[in-house]
């Protein structure tokens, strides 16, 4: 399976994602969990993990995995490629489960069958919004299709195929990353512009100041102005159209749960799938 045309060499520059965490760290608050918990438990439809493993792969800032310890799972492990987001998802153990022997985090490649070996395999995988950033998608789908157990569930997010605005997403991201650090913002600020203005003015018109910047901030959990950054840095880049990971994993053995698609648009499609 290889759709996708946007693509990166795997041992290209990787974005450093930690650093992006790291301060989204310093607004960390219980509403987050609160809503990290909401977008598990809706999507797996599981009102919650007790008795079940969960294994999060690319855990960046461990906020999901902290709502799975927060959901009872029996056990829990969190990998990241990038040691800084390591660092920040083990803050975040030692303020909230210091003493839990059954959240495990470390640092892995899921790229590196040696290492995906020793983890065996897990009731819940997840997966949200990493692997179309290793340089090499479909091996990554293809390698973390088997660390799920037989009747276990698959949660991935990965970007949306837009054909040629992917293309230029792809070089906006490229650009970023090449800049020296102080000047980043000269990419940065306008694709600010690009992804909020034209919705802060509508609300705006609506007598709704602000509303969907305030309704982002209460999906999964996460912060808006953390997400741009992570999204124009998010390189290397690939995408998939939704039909080609329903097909990828249909041919794998593994059946849709549910699907929640962004219509076309700009951003991750997310998928649930059970191995059978």
């Amino acid at each position: 399976m290889t759709e996708s045309k946007v693509t990166t060499p795997v041992h290209e520059h990787h974005f450093e994602f930690g650093k992006n965490w790291q301060k989204f760290l310093a607004q960390f608050n219980e509403q987050r969990v609160d809503q990290a918990i909401i977008s598990l438990t809706e999507m797996l439809e599981e009102k919650n993990l007790a008795g079940l493993s969960f294994l999060d792969v690319g855990c960046g800032s461990g906020l999901f995995s902290l709502a799975a310890m927060r959901l009872e799972a029996e056990k829990v492990r969190s990998f990241d490629y990038d040691l800084q987001s390591v660092s920040c998802a083990r803050e975040l153990k030692n303020r909230f489960f210091p003493l839990a022997d059954t959240w495990v985090i470390e640092q892995g490649d899921v790229l590196d069958n040696n290492y995906l070996s020793s983890l065996g395999q897990w009731d819940l995988v997840y997966s949200w919004g990493v692997l179309h950033h290793t340089g090499s998608m479909w091996q990554a789908l293809e390698n973390v299709s088997s660390l799920v157990k037989p009747s276990g569930k698959l949660f991935i997010a990965i970007y949306n195929n837009q054909g040629t605005a992917s293309k230029i997403w792809l070089w906006v991201k490229k650009t970023y990353n090449d800049l020296p650090q102080g000047s980043k913002f000269l990419v940065l600020i306008p694709t600010f512009i690009r992804l909020w203005i034209p919705t802060m003015v509508l609300d705006l018109l609506k007598l709704k100041p602000f509303l969907h910047w305030r309704t982002y901030k209460s999906m999964r959990g996460m912060s808006p102005w953390t997400d741009v950054v992570d999204w124009v840095g998010g390189y290397p880049f690939e995408v998939a159209k939704p039909e080609s990971i329903f097909n990828f994993f249909k041919e794998r053995g593994y059946v849709l749960e549910k699907i929640k698609t962004v219509g076309g648009r700009l951003g991750n499609n997310e998928f649930v799938f059970r191995k059978l």
